[in-house]
């Protein structure tokens, strides 16, 4: 929208031009950082706004914000250089057009500033909102474009656990697959895609389910999942291929391993959470030793 009433504050002028936005839902809005002007996002609802500016804002679903409060044990792994989290599910990485408040990226951002550390969090590979798992956030610039350079160069190794239903028919197999987009959310299989190479291992199988290893050598978005759909073994949570109802998605970045600046192994592992590991139980299966 345009300012079309002079000047005044940021949240005023989203009450009055916003039929659905309340004066204190519109300081919600800013706060979470769902509000840009002139594309630039402000968090300061006593900012003074003029005619001619452009105010753009991103709704939420009612309910959906969440405070993101982690627990000790969410900190994998630190050096000088970068830290390693455990993302729950649920939650975005990052800011979205009606969020930065509540996403990982804003809960590190606090941290680096806990440690007067005046840098921002780099997202510098993602994790889907319903995934949980390892995230690598480097604590200035060289680490993030040294790490991008790993990500990118396959110097990673990236492990997965997943939750499916159904029983392959063979222990270990792989899906060479081109992934391409199919929809607003949606992506698949697809001659013109971009290279993609999954390789899956069986952990564990019962009650017509089973726990997968998964060993991503490419990074496309929804790999895994897109993999596993082709395979006719859909994870659990995952309505968006065709998995079963559940309260999140089966899907956790289990570990990432590789070798640091000076040479020495690092291998960061997340635990899962209490809903995976209940349905786990439920299923008559269990994680790796």
């Amino acid at each position: 929208m345009e300012n079309g009433f002079g000047c005044g504050r940021l949240d005023d002028a989203l009450a009055q031009h916003f039929e659905a936005v309340s004066k204190s839902e519109a300081r919600r809005i800013i706060d979470r950082g769902g509000c840009a002007v002139n594309s630039a996002m402000v968090r300061v609802a006593s900012r003074m706004v003029r005619g001619g500016d452009v105010i753009e804002i991103g709704l939420m679903e009612r309910g959906r914000f969440q405070e993101l409060l982690l627990p000790p044990e969410a900190l994998l792994y630190e050096d000088r250089q970068m830290l390693a989290v455990n993302k729950p599910s649920g939650i975005n990485a990052q800011r979205t057009p009606y969020q930065l408040k509540g996403t990982l990226e804003y809960w590190v951002g606090e941290y680096f500033r806990s440690l007067g550390l005046n840098e921002p969090a780099r997202i510098v590979h993602r994790l889907d909102r319903g995934t949980s798992g390892v995230m690598l956030f480097p604590k200035n610039k060289p680490a993030a474009a040294w790490i991008s350079r790993c990500f990118h160069d396959g110097l990673i190794s990236k492990c997965y656990l997943a939750l499916v239903r159904g029983t392959p028919d063979q222990p270990e197999w792989s899906v060479d697959g081109a992934i391409g987009k199919i929809g607003s959310a949606r992506y698949g299989i697809m001659a013109a895609g971009r290279p993609a190479l999954t390789c899956f291992r069986i952990l564990s199988c019962g009650c017509g389910h089973t726990l997968v290893e998964a060993r991503p050598q490419t990074g496309r978005t929804h790999q895994i999942r897109v993999h596993l759909e082709s395979c006719g073994l859909p994870i659990v949570g995952d309505a968006t291929y065709g998995g079963e109802p559940y309260e999140r998605m089966l899907l956790h970045c289990s570990m990432l391993s590789f070798k640091d600046q000076a040479g020495h192994e690092v291998s960061i592992r997340a635990g899962v959470d209490a809903l995976f590991d209940e349905y786990l139980t439920g299923s008559g299966l269990q994680l790796p030793g």
